[in-house]
C-alpha cells in the first residue's frame, strides 16, 4: 500500500482516524468520556495534537489514511504553548469534573519522557478499524523506523494499549517503565527502540 508523508491538507481525514480509533482506547477512551455520553469534543481534542504534530513534516500516512502514524520530532513539543492552552480550555468546558485527573495523567507522561537523548516520539499511531487486520499500521511503522534508522535516531512511545504492545516489541521496542491514570487505574507502558532496534 503506498505509504507518504502527511501535509496540512490531510489533517481532516488524520484527526477523523484518531478520533474514532481512540474513543475505544483503554486509557483515553474514559479519560475523555463525558458523564452524559456525549462525543462531540472528542474530535476537537485530538484535531489540537493534529495540528501540533503537522507543524513537522514527520507524520506517515498509508493508502487513503488507512493508518497513520504522528510523530514528534527530536527536541520538539507536542503541542504549541497556544495549542496546550486550547487543550486546557476544552477540557474544562467540555469535561470540568475530570480536569485534574486529565493534567495529572498530563504529567505523568512528561514525568517519564526521557530528555538525556534525541529521538522521534511517536506520539499516535492508529489504523482505521475498517483496514485493521491485514498489517497496514504496523508495514507503516516499519518504513518509519527504518529511516529513523538511517538517520542514526532513536524512538519512543507510550502504549495506551496492553493488547498493542507485543506488536510494538516485534519492532523492536522495549518496555522502560510505566505509571496509570490517576483514577481509572489504565496502564501506560513506554516503549523505547534503540537504532537498529
Amino acid at each position: 500500500m503506498d505509504q507518504r508523508r502527511a501535509t496540512t491538507a490531510d489533517a481532516d481525514p488524520i484527526g477523523d482516524v484518531i478520533t474514532r480509533v481512540f474513543a475505544a482506547d483503554p486509557l483515553w477512551g474514559p479519560a475523555l468520556a463525558r458523564p452524559d455520553g456525549r462525543t462531540h469534543h472528542l474530535r476537537a481534542y485530538w484535531d489540537l495534537f493534529v495540528a501540533g504534530a503537522l507543524r513537522f513534516d514527520c507524520t506517515g500516512i498509508a493508502g487513503e489514511v488507512d493508518a497513520v502514524t504522528v510523530w514528534i520530532p527530536p527536541g520538539e513539543d507536542e503541542l504549541s504553548p497556544d495549542q496546550f492552552e486550547a487543550v486546557l480550555a476544552l477540557l474544562r468546558a467540555e469535561l470540568p469534573g475530570s480536569v485534574d485527573d486529565l493534567v495529572e495523567l498530563f504529567d505523568r507522561f512528561e514525568t517519564v519522557h526521557p530528555h538525556d537523548e534525541p529521538h522521534y516520539y511517536l506520539s499516535l499511531f492508529a489504523t482505521k478499524p475498517e483496514s485493521r487486520g491485514r498489517g497496514i499500521g504496523m508495514d507503516l511503522l516499519r518504513t518509519d523506523v527504518a529511516a529513523f534508522d538511517a538517520e542514526g535516531v532513536p524512538t519512543y512511545l507510550e502504549s495506551s494499549n496492553p493488547g498493542n504492545d507485543a506488536r510494538y516489541a516485534a519492532v523492536g521496542y522495549r518496555p522502560v517503565g510505566r505509571f496509570e491514570h490517576p483514577s481509572t487505574g489504565a496502564v501506560v507502558t513506554t516503549m523505547w527502540r534503540p537504532v537498529g532496534g
